[in-house]
């Protein structure tokens, strides 16, 4: 009879720990710098979401100058279209991908293909065909390169009047385009095996591979993890999920985690992942609402014990934080929520709202807003 594999019990202050390390918010410059950094972030989170609201600086460089402190937005630039270490697809959301990870996509986008979504429906395969042969012949191509479109009205707010985009945006889910720059939330459109190099293209591996893959990446991102944390909007891969899982158990490639106050869900992290974690910084971070480790609302709350609410789309009357609060974290505890605003020109951070959650305790005010001056200058420098 197999031995029982030993559960590793943890204070709610030794698990939001195991996390910052996990997410590499433990330390000033865990990736180094330059456009190496960038891709080695990517890669170690698994995918940077991109996110459209524009009230101060983008999320996905947020989520990267968090984790790398001189990071300059060329660098992503670099990572996406010269070096090709990034793509863009839909992880969770729209994010920037590792391309190694590149054939886990795949299946998707067959999928999108052979069933595209109904926001698609007007898009007939003459028109995906007709689209597809002019960036074979003219080149790469945004939505501004295209000035021949009859235009419609529009029957969405986050349409448009050229029916080109939906084109484009059909062509780009089902792999046969990808995105080659980006200029703000302006893209430019390759062919996907012309942009990569190809063919020939990867093989799509089975799900079985896709799982394992999942799996792997939430324990690097995550340190421990839970069924709901592994299939974050993927709900219908948590059966088979929970199989392998317990296969992992069976082997011991994994352990049990047991969170002191925390009866479910269920947590589990790898036997190297075991140790005890290092002690708590004084670094400061305001992150990104969107960032990896506050976008699982429900975990964050579990953790940090803080529910953070992003009220962009809340009625004024109804906010609490604010329009766009950033959580702000001071070592293993969230300290407080400002919400703020570029003042593009004035070239000034404009706080709009500050809620202290936890503290202040001596210190802490001067420390944000030092932090606040170096986002500042993040936010408006090139």
């Amino acid at each position: 009879m197999p031995r029982a594999v030993p559960t590793l019990r943890l204070t709610l202050a030794e698990a939001r720990r195991h996390w910052l390390r996990a997410q590499r918010l433990d330390t000033a410059a865990p990736f180094g710098a330059g456009a190496a950094a960038t891709r080695a972030a990517v890669e170690h989170l698994g995918y940077v979401q991109i996110d459209t609201i524009n009230v101060i600086e983008r999320s996905h460089h947020h989520i990267l100058w968090s984790r790398i402190p001189d990071y300059s937005r060329a660098d992503l630039a670099q990572a996406l279209g010269t070096d090709k270490s990034v793509f863009e697809y839909w992880a969770h959301a729209l994010a920037y991908i590792p391309t190694r990870d590149l054939r886990f996509y795949l299946a998707d986008m067959k999928r999108h293909r052979e069933h595209p979504n109904p926001w698609f429906g007007a898009v007939s395969p003459t028109d995906l065909r007709r689209l597809i042969a002019r960036v074979r012949r003219e080149g790469a191509l945004s939505i501004r390169d295209i000035d021949d479109d009859v235009l419609v009205d529009k029957d969405h707010p986050w349409a448009s009047r050229k029916p080109s985009k939906r084109a484009l945006e059909s062509a780009f889910y089902a792999g046969l385009l990808t995105v080659s720059a980006r200029a703000g939330m302006v893209k430019t459109y390759e062919l996907m095996d012309r942009h990569f190099g190809w063919p020939p293209r990867p093989r799509p591996p089975g799900e079985a591979r896709t799982l394992d893959h999942l799996l792997d990446r939430s324990l690097r991102a995550q340190g421990f993890v839970s069924l709901e944390s592994i299939c974050y909007m993927a709900a219908p891969r948590k059966k088979a999920m929970a199989a392998l899982v317990e296969a992992r158990l069976r082997r011991r490639r994994l352990v049990p985690v047991e969170i002191e106050g925390l009866a479910k869900p269920a947590h589990w992290t790898t036997p190297e992942a075991a140790v005890a974690a290092p002690e708590p910084t004084e670094i400061v971070h305001l992150l990104s609402p969107f960032d990896p480790l506050v976008i699982q609302r429900k975990r964050f709350h579990l953790v940090f014990g803080h529910d953070h609410r992003f009220e962009a789309y809340v009625p004024k009357e109804k906010r609490v934080l604010g329009y766009f609060a950033l959580p702000v974290l001071i070592g293993d505890r969230v300290a407080a929520a400002i919400d703020v605003k570029a003042d593009r020109a004035a070239r000034a951070l404009l706080i709009q709202q500050w809620t202290w959650l936890d503290g202040p305790a001596e210190g802490d005010k001067a420390r944000i807003e030092e932090a606040l001056g170096r986002f500042e200058a993040f936010q408006f420098g090139a």
